[in-house]
C-alpha cells in the first residue's frame, strides 16, 4: 500500500508514505472491542507478531469474525401461479482495523451464500492538515483543500495492492479480459440493439499488465481450462474492479519507480513463493523497480499455470469539510464472483426466514392478500 501526496511544495512533495512496507501494517492492529468494532456473536483471533528484537508479541482480539445479514438473496413472485419466494443473505466477516499514524484503516473479507468474494477497506482517522489562508488561495495551491477556517488537506491517493494466489479449481489456471462491445447496424443487427462481449487472452505475464476500463464493463475471468462446469464450459471466478484512478504520480518521478505496482489495476504473474511483495521485499531501500516490475521481466508463460494475480485499487482523495475533524469512513474493494463455477444458484438450498410474515405464500389477486 502506498500513499503519495499531490502537493509540489517543498515540504510536501517528498511524502509518499508505504503504509504496507515502511510502517508495517500488521503490527499495529487495534485490540478490536464488542459494539463497537464488531457487532453480534463475535469470535475473536489473537495474532502472534515479532516485535523489534524478534521476539513473540501477542495482539489480542487483532481479529474478528461474525455473521451478518445482508439484505435479500433471492427473490421471486410469480403473479401467474400466485406464488412468492424470499431468501435472505447472510455473509461471514473476517475484519480487522490497524493504525497507521493520522490514519486509520478496516480490512474485510465478506464470504456470501452464493460464492461472491468481497474485499472491502474501509478508511477513516484524522486527515494531514496544514495552515491554509483562507479564500481564493486555491488559486495559489491547486493541490489542497480548504477544511476549516486556516486548515487544509493536501490531495492524495490511498492505492493497495491484494496478492490474490488464484486456485479455481486447482493450481492450473489462465487470465482473460471480457469488456462488453457495442455492434454496428448491419444485415446481422438491422435494428442497432446488439451488444455483445469479447475475450482478451492474456497469456504471458506482459500481456497481462492492464488497466481498468468501466466503460467497456471491464472484468477478468480467472479460469480452469482442466475443469468444466455441466455446459462443458471451464470453471472460472471473475474479477470485478472498482477502476478508481491509478498512481497519478508523473512517469519520471520517484514514486512511481518505487510503487510501479500501483500505475497498473491488474498484474499476473507465474506463481514463485519468494515473489510476496508488489513493491519489492525491501521498500524503503530501493530507489525504484523492485517488486512487480521485477517480477514480470522474465516474461513468463501464464497460460493453464500455476498463478498469481495481483490487483491494485484505492481511493483518490480530495478532502471536504465533511471529513474534518473525523473522517467518516470511506470505502474502496473489490469483488470475486463465480461465472460458471457452480452448475447452478448455489444458494437454492437456504432456508426460508423463520418469520411467518416470510414463508413461502400464494397470492390471491382479487383481494392482494397473502396466505400462508
Amino acid at each position: 500500500m502506498v500513499v503519495p501526496y499531490a502537493d509540489p511544495s517543498p515540504v510536501r512533495s517528498w511524502q509518499n508514505y508505504f503504509d504496507t512496507g515502511e510502517y508495517m501494517i500488521g503490527r499495529y492492529a487495534n485490540a478490536l472491542e464488542l459494539g463497537c468494532d464488531c457487532l453480534g456473536d463475535i469470535t475473536y483471533l489473537d495474532a502472534v507478531i515479532a516485535d523489534e528484537f524478534g521476539h513473540p508479541r501477542v495482539l489480542p482480539n487483532a481479529i474478528c469474525m461474525h455473521e451478518e445479514d445482508y439484505g435479500v438473496l433471492w427473490k421471486h413472485t410469480d403473479l401467474w401461479a400466485g406464488s412468492s419466494e424470499t431468501r435472505r443473505q447472510r455473509r461471514m466477516v473476517i475484519s480487522f482495523f490497524t493504525t497507521i499514524g493520522n490514519y486509520d484503516y478496516g480490512f474485510y473479507w465478506y464470504l456470501y451464500l452464493d460464492g461472491t468474494i468481497e474485499c472491502e477497506v474501509k478508511a477513516t482517522g484524522v486527515v494531514f492538515t496544514a495552515a491554509y489562508p483562507g479564500p481564493g488561495y486555491e488559486d495559489v495551491n491547486p493541490y489542497a483543500s480548504h477544511l476549516a477556517p486556516g486548515l487544509g488537506a493536501p490531495y492524495h491517493q490511498h492505492l493497495f495492492s491484494a496478492r490474490l494466489d488464484m486456485m479455481v479449481d486447482g493450481h492450473h489456471n489462465t487470465v482473460d479480459e471480457v469488456d462488453v462491445r457495442r455492434v454496428p447496424v448491419g444485415p446481422d443487427n438491422p435494428r442497432g440493439n446488439a451488444f455483445t462481449k469479447h475475450h482478451t487472452p492474456l497469456r504471458t505475464e506482459s500481456q497481462a499488465t492492464r488497466l481498468a476500463d468501466n466503460r467497456a464493463g471491464r472484468v477478468w475471468h480467472i479460469t480452469n481450462p482442466g475443469s468444466a462446469n455441466r455446459l462443458g464450459d471451464p470453471v472460472a471466478y471473475a474479477l470485478f474492479p472498482e477502476g478508481n484512478p491509478e498512481l497519478l504520480a508523473d512517469d519520471s518521478s520517484s514514486i512511481h519507480r518505487r510503487a510501479t505496482f500501483a500505475t497498473k489495476h491488474l498484474w499476473v504473474t507465474r506463481y514463485d513463493a519468494a515473489e510476496r511483495y508488489a513493491a519489492g521485499d525491501f521498500v524503503n531501500q530501493h530507489p525504484g523497480g523492485g517488486g512487480l516490475p521485477a517480477y514480470v521481466a522474465a516474461d513468463r508463460s501464464i497460460d493453464n499455470e500455476d498463478i498469481v494475480v495481483w490487483h491494485t485499487f484505492g481511493l483518490t482523495h480530495f478532502p471536504r469539510p465533511e471529513d474534518w475533524p473525523i473522517m467518516p469512513v470511506d470505502y474502496t474493494g473489490f469483488t470475486l464472483k463465480p461465472v460458471g463455477f457452480f452448475d447452478r444458484n448455489p444458494a437454492l438450498n437456504v432456508p426460508p426466514n423463520a418469520s411467518t410474515h416470510c414463508r413461502s405464500r400464494t397470492t390471491d389477486p382479487s383481494d392482494g392478500c397473502c396466505h400462508d
